[in-house]
């Protein structure tokens, strides 16, 4: 199957680039056209607009920023895709918008499957990032190929708009996890501890998470380099909080760390790196947190 890809920011440009190397015939696009640039290396075609790439491929898969950019290029794409097609939309977006732009595809006679992924952007550039799909069994059977590609933990999670949710949940608990680990961090250093044994410990420890492990490791460095903004979380904090309301549960963490998160934009800028959550703890005590032999990215 010809899959063309619209969107190559840090996530789709890595997971384009899986679907080529596992022989996977591919048209990207993107308003950048540098960042196609490795992808047509790879042997991507390159297409000028999203139109033009749906007019070419069987499936679109799509990467986008935010729910108003996915509905344009929902709308560019509709009058181009064969009938049956699928829509293959990796953007993280609320339940609501899922379901909306999901029923605005059925009207058009193609079929939606949300594709969601979490683990971060160095999983993806591995093929080894966890996929989340939401919508029919048989759409995500005939993806499957395509998913494994692109992923190494593919889990269906149920009809068009859960996927919506178990995404914005586990983005809601790494931010918790790096706020935590944030301040875990600056006791070690303010206690005395040499941080990159209190790194290794914590590691080894019960109070270990795969955020510690990750983006703890490119706080120690001074990097904070993630590729995932803070304008991204708190749109996905806004996500959680929007859940809580609507289902009925207190996010007693949940809310304040979307005030530590509004507090570096603030400090920042929205296009800061996330982890730089802990530089405002850095600031704010005149301490930092840096210790030797630690990544500026993950690999």
């Amino acid at each position: 199957m010809r899959y063309g890809y619209i969107g190559l920011g840090n996530l789709g440009a890595k997971c384009a680039a899986c679907l080529l190397r596992k022989g996977f015939a591919v048209t990207v696009t993107d308003l950048d056209r540098a960042l196609a640039e490795p992808l047509i290396a790879l042997g991507a075609d390159w297409a000028d607009d999203a139109a033009g790439v749906a007019a070419r491929v069987d499936h679109v898969i799509t990467c986008l920023p935010s729910p108003a950019v996915s509905a344009r290029v929902l709308d560019q794409i509709l009058p181009a895709l064969r009938p049956g097609a699928t829509w293959l939309e990796m953007s993280t977006l609320g339940r609501d918008d899922v379901l909306a732009l999901g029923a605005r595809a059925e009207a058009a006679g193609v079929r939606m499957l949300e594709l969601p992924v979490t683990g971060g952007v160095h999983l993806a550039a591995r093929g080894e990032i966890t996929m989340l799909p939401g919508g029919d069994a048989d759409v995500v059977e005939l993806h499957r190929p395509a998913l494994e590609a692109m992923g190494n933990r593919i889990y269906h999670m149920g009809p068009l708009g859960s996927a919506s949710v178990i995404k914005v949940i586990t983005n809601m608990l790494a931010f918790i996890h790096l706020k935590a680990c944030s301040e875990a961090l600056m006791l070690a250093r303010r206690g005395g501890l040499d941080l990159g044994q209190a790194w290794e410990a914590i590691r080894a420890s019960s109070g270990n998470s795969f955020v510690h492990e990750t983006e703890g490791a490119l706080i120690l460095n001074g990097s904070y380099d993630i590729a995932f903004n803070i304008d991204l979380a708190l749109k996905d904090l806004g996500f959680a909080l929007q859940f809580g309301r609507e289902f009925g549960v207190p996010l007693d963490l949940a809310s304040a760390t979307e005030q530590t998160y509004i507090a570096a934009r603030a400090a920042y800028g929205g296009d800061a790196q996330s982890p730089m959550i802990a530089k405002l703890l850095e600031d704010l005590l005149g301490t930092d947190l840096r210790a030797p032999g630690f990544p500026a990215r993950l690999e």
